[in-house]
């Protein structure tokens, strides 16, 4: 397979966009005729079946004129209110371009903690895959208005890994305004070339990267290998590409320069291991025959085929699945608490509602997080 052809097959892609591309730095003004190209590029892929995020910066930058605020170093404060000014100019932008193309959007705002901190990172998955099931573009942003200096990612880079992480994206790409990762400091060194290809992150690469030059943006190489090392980790493929073109995306697929770091495994592999090997169980679920031949079949398992509950945990804990003898099948993570559980076993779908007092998951654990015992190294769940 050609590099390019990573991006083209793709099931589920995270773009990232950088300020410096979506903003003018004299002017402060969007750079309509560019995004308008870009947005062309997602069309395509979603009109041949793929699954996009779009992690878009350049809401401090465009908030900022708007509040006089000068170019260069802004007190906290003073970015929070740039980005309060600038996210609503920001969505509506990629409102008008994608919608204008057929294409539903959602503006997401996440903070690190989002990420870090197991149950809020459950509900961030669980809305975005509920966006991208109903075809949905989620543009996300940091939430900067909200988050103070020490629970900030300060870069998109690693922002838009983390979600491809917590997606189990196939591919993420960086567009930035480098055309990938250069040998030395291009702007120094004439002799400087680009790597096309990175199969792993060592001290050699790393001092190999320089700073933002931009003055627009916030992150820099080293916060793009940075973000490489978590999206590889997590089985994305990751692309550094210049988007100082229009079309970026399709300049990809066409073979352009940029540079690549190939994952390090396939995504679904990768989360069955963690769920199986890197969890310690919380509690156990013991399931009755039906539900045991389900689970084999690859469903998920619903609390109708649950028979008991043992020990005590939270939404998104790892538990045990015993089947009818007391073997254990399976271990997942359970959407439910075990005080909730224990409310709704052996219940259907339809009574869940009316036991909780509200609308929870259908199933008790998804097979998107369910593995059974032996399947960690082929299970294909995302």
């Amino acid at each position: 397979m050609t590099r390019a052809r990573r991006l083209v097959r793709a099931r589920r892609v995270v773009v990232k966009v950088g300020s410096a591309l979506l903003v003018d730095a004299g002017s402060g003004r969007l750079n309509r005729s560019w995004l308008e190209s870009l947005a062309d590029d997602l069309a395509v892929m979603a009109g041949r079946g793929q699954q996009v995020v779009v992690v878009s910066s350049g809401a401090i930058a465009l908030g900022r004129r708007h509040l006089g605020l000068t170019a260069g170093s802004l007190r906290l404060e003073e970015k929070q209110a740039a980005a309060a000014v600038g996210q609503i100019r920001l969505a509506h932008a990629w409102k008008e371009v994608l919608e204008s193309r057929g294409l539903t959007v959602a503006q997401v705002l996440l903070t690190l903690g989002d990420t870090e901190q197991r149950r809020r990172y459950l509900n961030a998955r669980s809305t975005l895959g509920t966006l991208l099931g109903l075809a949905a573009v989620p543009v996300i942003n940091e939430n900067d208005t909200v988050a103070t200096a020490e629970i900030r990612y300060g870069d998109n880079d690693r922002l838009a890994a983390r979600v491809a992480q917590m997606l189990t994206a196939d591919c993420t790409v960086l567009l930035s305004d480098v055309a990938g990762l250069y040998t030395a400091d291009p702007g120094q060194d004439p002799e400087a070339t680009l790597v096309e290809e990175v199969p792993g992150i060592d001290a050699r690469i790393m001092a190999m990267a320089g700073a933002s030059v931009s003055g627009v943006g916030s992150g820099g190489m080293p916060t793009k290998l940075e973000a490489a090392r978590i999206a590889t980790a997590a089985g994305s493929h990751l692309c550094i590409a210049s988007g100082r073109r229009e079309h970026p995306l399709r300049a990809i697929e066409a073979g352009s320069e940029c540079t690549w770091f190939p994952a390090s495994g396939r995504p679904g592999r990768l989360r069955k291991q963690w769920i199986a090997g890197s969890l310690k169980p919380a509690g156990v679920l013991s399931v009755d025959a039906g539900a045991a031949a389900a689970l084999a079949r690859g469903k998920s398992l619903l609390p109708a085929g649950v028979v008991s509950v043992s020990g005590r945990f939270d939404r998104g804990d790892a538990v045990r699945v015993l089947g009818p003898g007391g073997a254990e099948l399976a271990r997942g993570l359970c959407a439910y608490s075990s005080e909730d559980a224990r409310r709704i076993l052996g219940h259907r779908t339809g009574e869940l509602e009316g036991l909780l007092g509200y609308r929870g998951r259908d199933e008790m654990i998804h097979r998107d997080d369910l593995v059974l015992l032996g399947d960690a190294e082929a299970g294909s769940g995302a």
